[in-house]
Formats: structure tokens, sequence, C-alpha cells
């Protein structure tokens, strides 16, 4: 094992932070990338990552690996600092408000402009090809503040990764996971694993975040180039949403790195015998599909349904209770299908999402995730 150290740009006087890798196995064959709590509050999957190195350096020290393992357990040193009157926030960067998953830099325009001239008809090459712009493009970026040299550092260590396994929870949640509709085969036997209730697909849902832009990119080359030149998909990318802000415990953690131990055994990057792969809770749905359950009006919030229940069309999901006028609003699901994230809130405030249902049939379009 390696540890690396990727220092940020000090925003002020006396203040630096900086990003640790740790890398198991050797560099050369399928490279496979780790990281936890982009959202800084979202600290189940720093455990995940924890239990997840020990497991890799036994397996390192038992000559297993057969490839590279990258993991970044704290991917955000900058909003773990960032508290307000004892409350961690970690979301949004305090400073400019942006949301630390979004604005990431699109690898497609970094290769554009000089990638047809170096494809050819090695599918292999290609990748290599592809992948070296990559490199050089991001090598190249600029770093103005402290922000941005973090989102660099997270794609250097990234972009060259075959899979990238970008770690989150929600504030109430089941297991769920988001990814690419082309990878969805690949990605079937980690939901399998990992126990996941809902598997949301989406193309490019607006924003740029860190897992979509591993595998859009790929994407997108293909339908500009792909009639011409062979490209594969280079990147099987996938946002995993460890359940909630509070499920952080030594069993689900262990559960978690184990299902991702398994998978990679899958993959070939561990040598070894995969566990046999448990039934699929419920099928891949479109993210378009999704239906977000929104207060219209004020009050206090009683769900009627928990995280990972199925709804029915129809079904009571939560009311909303006035203790002043007495007026009690019953928010009804509209589509069928896993209840995966709700709010941990119980005050709303008129058009608050509250919870979301996977449906199985797209309903929404533009930007698909929350702020």
């Amino acid at each position: 094992m390696q540890t690396h150290h990727h220092p940020l740009i000090a925003p002020a006087l006396g203040t630096a932070r900086e990003i640790t890798s740790f890398h198991y196995g050797k560099p050369g064959g399928t490279k496979v990338y780790v990281q936890s709590s982009l959202h800084a509050d979202e600290l189940p999957g720093m455990l995940v990552s924890w239990a997840l190195r020990r497991k890799l350096a036994a397996l390192e020290n038992a000559g297993r690996m057969r490839g590279e393992v990258v993991i970044v357990p704290v991917a955000n040193p900058i909003g773990l600092n960032q508290h307000w009157l004892g409350h961690l926030v970690g979301r949004f960067e305090s400073n400019t408000a942006q949301n630390f998953n979004r604005n990431f830099h699109e690898l497609t325009a970094l290769v554009l402009p000089q990638i047809e001239s170096r494809l050819g008809p090695d599918a292999n090459a290609n990748v290599k090809a592809i992948r070296a712009l990559m490199g050089e493009g991001l090598a190249a970026v600029q770093r103005k503040t402290e922000l941005d040299s973090q989102r660099l550092a997270l794609q250097r260590l990234s972009y060259d990764a075959d899979i990238v396994l970008d770690l989150h929870c929600d504030w109430e949640a089941a297991m769920h996971i988001y990814t690419n509709p082309e990878l969805w085969p690949e990605v079937e036997p980690l939901a399998r694993y990992l126990d996941s209730k809902a598997s949301l697909l989406a193309l490019n849902s607006i924003g740029n975040p860190f897992d979509e832009i591993h595998s859009f990119c790929w994407t997108e080359l293909r339908e500009r180039f792909g009639e011409r030149f062979p490209i594969p998909y280079g990147s099987i990318s996938v946002t995993v949403e460890l359940r909630s802000q509070r499920d952080v415990s030594h069993e689900f953690a262990e559960h978690d790195a184990q299902a991702i131990v398994d998978y990679l055994i899958t993959r070939g990057v561990i040598d070894g015998t995969a566990a046999p792969l448990p039934p699929l809770a419920h099928p891949a749905t479109p993210l378009a599909g999704t239906e977000p359950i929104v207060a219209p009006a004020s009050g206090v919030i009683v769900f009627r349904a928990d995280c990972g229940a199925w709804i029915d069309a129809g079904t009571p999901v939560a009311d909303i209770v006035n203790p002043l006028t007495d007026e009690v609003t019953t928010l009804n699901a509209s589509v069928s299908g896993v209840m995966y994230a709700r709010h941990s809130a119980r005050f709303a405030t008129a058009g608050m999402e509250i919870a979301r249902i996977a449906g199985d049939t797209p309903i929404r379009s533009g930007s698909l995730l929350s702020l």
C-alpha cells in the first residue's frame, strides 16, 4: 500500500488542507477508484472506506490483488470544516453556495479538440489515447480557489479508472444507487451484493456530478466517433447511497465493504471466488421516472410509509398537519415504486420536497437531481 497527499490551495493565511489517497495493488491492470463523503455530512461512506481499506490490506498481503484500488476516505476536507451552531453543513461550499457534487470538469470538452486524429482501429489503443488526453487536459487546468483544487485533485486521481464508486447517503433512505443506463448490465451485480432497493438510471441528469462525468463522456465520444472508430465504455461509474445519514455502524460498514470486495472479485480485480449473487430486490428504473413528493403547504410532517417500502399509486405517503387550523393534508403517491428516500426534517415549508418514489415510467426531464 502507498499513501499519497494532494495539497489544496490555502484559502487564507494560516490555513491548509489536503486530499489523502491510499493505493493498493499494482498499477497497470484494472484500476478502481473509491471515494467517500464528497458531501461531507454524509458519513457512512467514511466508515465503509475504513473497513474496505482493512480488507484490501489483508488481500494485498495475501497476494490476491490483480489490479489497483485507490481509496479516498475523506473526499471533502473543506466541507468537514463547515460547522454552524454545532451542525456540520457539508453539502454546499459556504463561500459560493456550490454543491460539492456538481460542476466537475467535462472530460469530453477536454479531449475533443485533438482526439479524432489519435483514434484508430484498435479499441484498447483508443481508450489509452482518450485517457491520455483527459490527463493532459486536467493537468493543464489552472486552479484558482480551494474548491477548484479539491475538484481537480479528485478528478486527476480518478479520470483513468475502469471502475469509479462514489459513496454517499441521503437524509433518510434505503440503500440505492445511480448509474448510466448503458452500464446497468455491468453494475447489476454490485446492486445485488449491496442489496440495493432502488437502482436509478440516467445518462445525463444535468449538473456534472462526479459519477456522471466519468461515464457520460464515453457515451458522447461513442456517439460522435463510434461509427468510424471502436470506442468501448471506458469507465463503470456508480453513485452508491449508503442508506441514511445516521446509518453509521460497524455492521453496515462490514456488509457494504464486503459487497464491494465481492464485486471486484467478479471484475477480476481481486483473485478469489465471490459470494453467490443475491437476488435483485427490484428492477432498475429510470431516474426520470422518480416522483418527488412535495408539500403544498407548511406543517408538521407525519410519514405514513418507511424508506425501502413498495408504494402503490394512490397510497398515502405522509400527512402535513397544521396545528393552528386543524387542517391535515395527505400526500399520496401518483406512481408505484419503492420510496427510496425521504427528508429527515419533520417540519415542511410550502413547496418542500419530502420524499422520492422510484417509478418505472419517465415523467420528468431536465435537471433530475435535487440541489
